[in-house]
């Protein structure tokens, strides 16, 4: 299984040059990805632009938006470019993963409605390949990259998403369960892919959030309850289902690997000197 680690772009502490930084210093410690969440309405930075930038300085690891809300964005035909830069100034390390998103703030703060938001989604990737191969609404939008474009992967739990998932994607991904519940959700995946004639499988991905070192639970806990307080008491079950433990996130992470998760990604809940080096010895050791 691979093992992935989040850019730190809505944690408390970061700034732009540290995010640069933690980018290259990421690649050089072996980390298979980096991945980026998406929040519009609130104090973070913007996943495409961070990850442009990570594009920047960087060579080889791959790049993943985990995930992106494509839904309150203006439209394909913007959002298909601005993709296909990020790929082609990577040299074809993009993948895509989108879901349609929790909180309606977002979605007010750029004019889209929220109520039909996974219908809008679905036509959304539906469209980005076209457009991708120039045989979009208005053709000629390139950059036209290689092949099929960025690798395209769907986050959520519900039969909807799935079969989103399905029958748009090469991959899903879980945000929020736990190893436990992860091999009964791929097991969903794969089924969802069959029931829609696919003969390929799903490249499963999942997502844990993890800090490590002195202080970690306080520091964790403080930020996941401020990042989660829209899910209202929800929020509380996140903040304590943080990973604070070197041994609990190398357990963690073989028994993703057991439910079969193909990548983990491990995102950061602090930009501190000497985090990423923690879970860095904890996961790739």
């Amino acid at each position: 299984m691979d093992i992935g680690v989040g850019l730190p772009t809505t944690v408390p502490d970061i700034d732009g040059r540290r995010l640069v930084d933690w980018a290259r210093l990421a690649e050089n410690h072996g980390f298979a990805s980096l991945g980026c969440l998406d929040r519009l309405v609130y104090d973070s930075y913007e996943p495409l632009t961070s990850l442009a930038a990570a594009a920047a300085v960087t060579e080889q690891i791959r790049l993943t938006t985990s995930i992106l809300i494509a839904a309150y964005r203006p439209g394909p035909a913007l959002l298909a470019k601005q993709l296909a830069t990020i790929h082609e100034i990577s040299g074809g390390r993009l993948t895509v993963g989108v879901a349609a998103g929790g909180r309606d703030d977002d979605f007010r703060a750029t004019g889209a409605p929220y109520h039909d938001r996974g219908k809008r989604l679905d036509a959304l990737l539906g469209e980005l390949r076209d457009v991708w191969s120039g045989k979009g609404p208005v053709p000629g939008i390139g950059p036209f990259p290689q092949g099929d474009g960025p690798e395209l992967i769907v986050g959520g739990h519900t039969p909807a998403a799935m079969a989103r998932a399905a029958r748009f994607a090469d991959g899903w991904i879980a945000g929020g369960s736990s190893a436990t519940a992860y091999a009964d959700l791929a097991r969903r995946a794969r089924e969802a892919w069959r029931s829609h004639g696919r003969t390929d499988a799903p490249r499963l991905v999942a997502l844990v959030y993890a800090c490590l070192g002195p202080g970690a639970r306080e520091t964790a806990e403080s930020y996941l309850r401020a990042y989660y307080s829209f899910i209202g008491p929800k929020a509380e079950m996140a903040a304590k289902a943080v990973i604070t433990d070197a041994s609990q996130l190398r357990d963690t992470a073989a028994a993703y690997a057991e439910a079969g998760c193909e990548e983990l990604l491990v995102f950061p809940c602090t930009a501190q000197a000497g985090q990423l080096e923690l879970l860095a010895a904890a996961t790739l050791g």
